[in-house]
């Protein structure tokens, strides 16, 4: 159980909302998963999960089974298997109103209670910015496969600015950047 038979992890980061990152996110798994691989997508996004939605898995559960969490698939053949907290609400338009503490360990049942199963990668959507969801998800796969980050922005002036802070938290944090996306471009 957790990402111990998961061979690469890539985080998806943003410096700006809006930009498209959780799309970016959810097509890069859907890519990788429609290649023959085995996928699963994390939606570290607490407070605003989008997963769900965008893989048209709104109103869909998390079975419990007795060894950990089962993730809902996206398809028949159980290729893209998806995590979100939005499984998990009652309600997805109630806010989710949480502090650090809270969010870090609802990460952390993320990534060590969740039946990822062999995976060839895990996809992690983050909240935009530099917060604690960010930086508890790259404290916490630090001695895993944390390959690096793929960086999502736009092309307006703003976007590009805070996608340097971003290039440069990544840095600070050790994370290689594999890539920059430039969003909503044409």
């Amino acid at each position: 159980r957790g990402v111990s038979e998961v061979k690469h992890i890539i985080i998806v980061l943003s410096g700006k909302g809006g930009v498209g990152k959780s799309t970016v996110a959810a097509q890069l798994a859907h890519a990788l998963s429609a290649s023959g691989l085995n996928v699963g997508l994390l939606d570290v996004d607490l407070c605003g999960p989008s997963a769900a939605k965008v893989l048209g898995l709104d109103g869909r559960q998390v079975m419990q089974s007795s060894d950990g969490w089962v993730p809902v698939y996206a398809d028949a053949t159980q290729r893209l298997s998806v995590m979100s907290i939005a499984f998990l609400l009652k309600n997805t338009e109630e806010a989710v109103v949480w502090r650090g503490p809270k969010k870090n360990a609802m990460i952390k049942q993320f990534l060590e209670d969740v039946l990822w199963g062999p995976l060839d990668f895990l996809i992690i959507d983050t909240p935009p910015g530099t917060s604690d969801e960010q930086i508890s998800t790259i404290e916490m796969l630090r001695d895993k496969r944390l390959d690096g980050a793929v960086i999502v922005t736009t092309p307006q002036g703003v976007s590009v600015v805070d996608v340097r802070k971003e290039i440069s938290f990544c840095g600070k944090m050790g994370l290689k950047v594999l890539g920059v996306v430039e969003n909503m471009s044409g």
